[in-house]
Formats: structure tokens, C-alpha cells, sequence
């Protein structure tokens, strides 16, 4: 029997009573993305558990102060995963608990965010030369057009436009849309697969199914594109799986765990010894954009960033170096 998906969100009470159950609640209100949530879950239980499963109404700027301040000294956590940490619990108190944090201080983490690792050019081709299809086509998809892994795999058919050569990202990082290039190299490909798909879909609905998950506010809306060919997922899962909201038996996405085997098993095929996984190819796909002389200001509309400063990071990779300087010796 095939796992459920382990990528969406579960149901939960209209009236819910149990303290994570009435966050989820307020954050899906909010219409935050699934990771966010998970994100902030993730951070909130970690808080109650450090203080001996202390119900946060009872705790306030001490105790969070208390907890940062073990993050980094303890943990030795980065700033981003500090601020991350930071993030959840202001969400907890301010929003759900409605309580003002005036004025926290916290020992700041000392420990910057990484420099993102890239592949060359042909680095990039030699690891997925090591990869077989479908995933050899998900990896040219994060190296071609940016996507995460994520993004990759939750692509539907109706988000490849062909005509206009665009990928329509729905719904990622922050529940925003954006839309990307379609890479010349993936075209035929994607068309054999959009091929497979409808065959599949077509077995699929002979035997009684043929649905695939949609959010709620989509599934209301449009009652019948759950059993639409334009809604099925361009990398369909092998097996159907049981929703475990709803006990209805779909197709979903192939996960990303298994993309991510993939790139870890060819990366170490490759003999290229980087600290690398799945989002070097989108850390890639940036960096080979700045050394085309593009734009900053597009290549963060690609990427999907809400701040241009996330993007700047990239011109610390470029193969021209930190600066794009050259060095001196190289002109003797």
C-alpha cells in the first residue's frame, strides 16, 4: 500500500480545540503557504519543549529570549535559522496570542549565512548525465528554469505553455505565483511526458479514479478540475495514495525525496566533491544568468524573491569571482 502524501496539509477541526490545531488554523485564515506552516510548527513545538512542554500563554519575552539565546549558543545556529525561529514565535504571540513583544533581547547568532555552492556549466551536465529519466528531465527543469524542487514537482500540465515557451510556478515560496522560461532542451521531452500523463489519466479514470489533490478554495471553486487532464501533475506519482483528509484514493506528485536520491546518487557518481544537492542546480541557474550579463532585476523576478538582496548573493559566485574582479596575476 502506497503512504499517504506526506505534503498535504491535514485536516483539522472547523472548531478545533487543541492548541496546534487552533494555530493551523489561524495561519491557513491567513492563507500562508503548507511550508509555512510546517515551518512554523516546526519552531513553536521546539519553544514548548525546551521549556518542559510549558503552554506558551504561560511564558513570554523571558523564555523566548531564553530560547535564541540557546540556538546560538548551544546550537551554534545560523542567523537565518535564528531569524527563522524568531519569525514563528512572533507569530505565535503576536497574532495568535495577541500579545506585544516590547522589547526582546537576545544574543544575535555570530554565524553567517552560507555562500550559496554552484556547479559550473559542466559540472552541472556531468552530474545529470549520471541521472535517468523522468528525474534527468526534473534536474535540466531546477538547472534550465529555476525551480526548486518542489516546484518541480508539483508542476500540473496546464502550467506548461508551450506557445509562449513560459513555466507557470503556482503558489511557492511566500504562496506566490510567478512564471519562468521553458528551456529549449526540456521541450520534447515534457511533451512525451504530458503524453504518458493522459495516458495514465485515461487508465486511471477507466478504473474509477483519475482525481488528483486540489487546495480547498480551488476544489470549491472549480468542483470538477480535480478530474480535469489540465490539473493532473506533469510527474505523476507510480501509485495511487489515500488522501488523509478526505480517504479518497489519487494520484499524487512523485515526492521529492526521490529526485533528491537521484541528484545525491549521481553527484557521488560524478566524483564532484561539493556540498551540493537539488537547489545547487536553481543556485546554478542564477549564477549563470549574472555571468550572461542579465539583469539582477529579472533574474529575482525568475527566481520568485521577494527582496533583491537575496538575489545580490549570487554575485558573490560568479565565476568571475566575488566581484567580478579580475586578479592581477592573470594579466601578466
Amino acid at each position: 500500500m502506497q503512504l499517504p502524501p506526506s505534503d498535504l496539509p491535514p485536516k483539522i477541526p472547523s472548531k478545533p480545540i487543541k492548541l496546534f490545531d487552533q494555530i493551523r488554523h489561524l495561519i491557513r485564515k491567513q492563507n500562508k503557504a503548507y511550508k509555512t506552516e510546517q515551518t512554523y510548527l516546526y519552531w513553536i513545538r521546539r519553544f514548548i519543549l525546551f521549556h518542559n512542554k510549558k503552554h506558551p500563554k504561560d511564558m513570554g519575552e523571558l523564555e523566548i529570549e531564553t530560547f535564541l539565546a540557546h540556538l546560538t549558543v548551544n546550537q551554534q545556529a545560523s542567523v537565518s535559522t535564528q531569524k527563522t525561529a524568531l519569525n514563528a514565535l512572533v507569530f505565535l504571540y503576536k497574532q495568535f496570542l495577541g500579545v506585544e513583544l516590547i522589547d526582546l533581547n537576545y544574543r544575535h547568532s555570530a554565524i553567517p549565512k552560507n555562500i550559496p555552492v554552484v556547479f559550473s556549466h559542466r559540472e552541472a551536465e556531468h552530474i545529470i548525465s549520471f541521472i535517468k529519466e523522468p528525474n534527468k528531465l526534473k534536474a535540466h527543469l531546477m538547472y534550465g528554469a529555476g525551480l526548486r524542487v518542489s516546484e518541480c514537482c508539483r508542476l500540473r500540465v496546464k502550467d506548461i505553455d508551450f506557445e509562449m515557451n513560459t513555466i507557470v510556478i503556482r503558489k511557492s515560496k511566500g504562496n506566490k505565483d510567478r512564471t519562468t522560461l521553458l528551456p529549449n532542451i526540456t521541450i520534447n521531452r515534457l511533451q512525451q511526458q504530458i503524453e504518458f500523463v493522459k495516458m495514465l489519466y485515461e487508465q486511471d479514470r477507466m478504473n474509477g479514479y483519475g482525481e488528483v489533490y486540489l487546495p480547498n478554495a480551488l476544489a470549491r471553486k472549480y468542483p470538477n478540475a480535480a478530474s480535469e487532464l489540465a490539473w493532473q501533475y506533469v510527474f505523476p506519482a507510480q501509485h495511487l495514495s489515500i488522501d488523509p483528509r478526505t480517504n479518497i484514493r489519487r494520484r499524487h506528485h512523485v515526492m521529492e525525496r526521490t529526485v533528491q536520491r537521484s541528484v545525491k546518487d549521481a553527484l557521488r557518481k560524478s566524483g564532484i566533491n561539493k556540498k551540493a544537492g537539488c537547489h545547487t542546480f536553481r543556485h546554478s541557474f542564477a549564477t549563470r544568468l549574472l555571468e550572461g550579463g542579465y539583469d539582477i532585476r529579472t533574474i529575482q523576478q525568475l527566481l520568485g524573491h521577494t527582496d533583491v538582496k537575496t538575489t545580490e548573493i549570487y554575485t558573490h559566485v560568479t565565476k568571475q569571482g566575488g566581484l567580478g574582479v579580475r586578479s592581477p596575476v592573470d594579466t601578466l
